[in-house]
């Protein structure tokens, strides 16, 4: 016996950890831990699944496989998550894009834009998926962490849109100039009173920061429904992304701030997940 598994008994091994850990889809995640550890496409495990891992394979995926054990994210562990058909760079710095936030690029696209401000920019995916989809649009993303700044620019080079992508650190408007026809945000609005309900995953190692004003969950809206008419210019759109218990919070604080044709854009489940609004004029 030389002591070497095949990938096939690794995998299952790794699935009986990880499902023991509490991990929600154990196969799913041993499978893509696999692919990573043996630098191959996730498509193409079966292929080695017969055949015996090499010692320095098996110690990078039992590392892997540990780490998410004590539920570090997958996209961390890849260091990549996808969002609208691309790949964005990811970190324990940056919120993980989710498939829901697809709902505000949707609606993003749904109008004409030019020149749009993404608040609380994070790995940047927002404002980089809306200039890469209009190739006639310049923007400007903000965060008040440096280290999502420079994430959100990574990506930006990456997607080959940082020649019309302009980031800077600012705490919401504080350093923004100029006006904007769309301004997108997806601000931290879980109340501090949700944290403890969150998985490990989230709670633990995503930024906090981006995740609850430490309140009642609508302090970020209440900053930018306050400010955001002074950089909006006639006819221009703001979008948020909301809670799933907030959209008629956010609308009436958008409503009060003057701001008209006020909607609430429900998600794929039938949550609200997006509200809209518009600068009158």
């Amino acid at each position: 016996m030389n002591g070497l598994q095949t990938a096939a008994q690794a995998m299952v091994a790794a699935t009986s950890r990880l499902r023991a850990a509490g991990v929600d889809d154990p196969a799913r995640d041993a499978r893509v831990l696999l692919a990573h550890a043996a630098r191959i496409e996730a498509s193409r495990v079966t292929l080695i699944a017969p055949e015996e891992l090499s010692h320095e394979i098996a110690e990078r995926y039992d590392q892997l496989i540990s780490l998410r054990a004590i539920r570090v994210p997958v996209s961390h562990l890849l260091g990549e998550r996808e969002f609208y058909g691309r790949r964005f760079r990811v970190s324990r710095d940056v919120l993980d894009p989710r498939p829901e936030t697809e709902i505000l690029i949707e609606a993003a696209l749904s109008g004409p834009f030019d020149h749009l401000l993404d608040l609380g920019t994070g790995s940047g995916c927002i404002l980089i998926t809306l200039l890469a989809e209009r190739a006639s649009a310049s923007g400007v993303g903000v965060d008040l962490s440096e280290a999502a700044c420079l994430q959100a620019s990574a990506n930006a080079v990456q997607h080959q849109v940082h020649t019309r992508a302009e980031i800077q650190q600012s705490d919401w408007f504080e350093s923004i100039e100029g006006q904007y026809d769309l301004i997108v945000s997806n601000p931290p609005y879980i109340s501090l009173s949700e944290m403890n309900d969150l998985s490990p995953e989230v709670r633990e190692h995503e930024p906090r920061m981006a995740l609850t004003d430490e309140g009642d969950g609508l302090g970020a809206y209440r900053r930018i429904a306050a400010d955001v008419p002074d950089y909006l210019v006639p006819g221009g759109r703001v979008l948020v992304e909301i809670g799933p218990t907030q959209g008629h919070a956010v609308a009436a604080l958008f409503q009060a701030a003057g701001l008209a044709e006020t909607r609430i854009i429900p998600d794929l489940d039938g949550r609200d997940r997006v509200v809209l609004a518009r600068m009158p004029g």
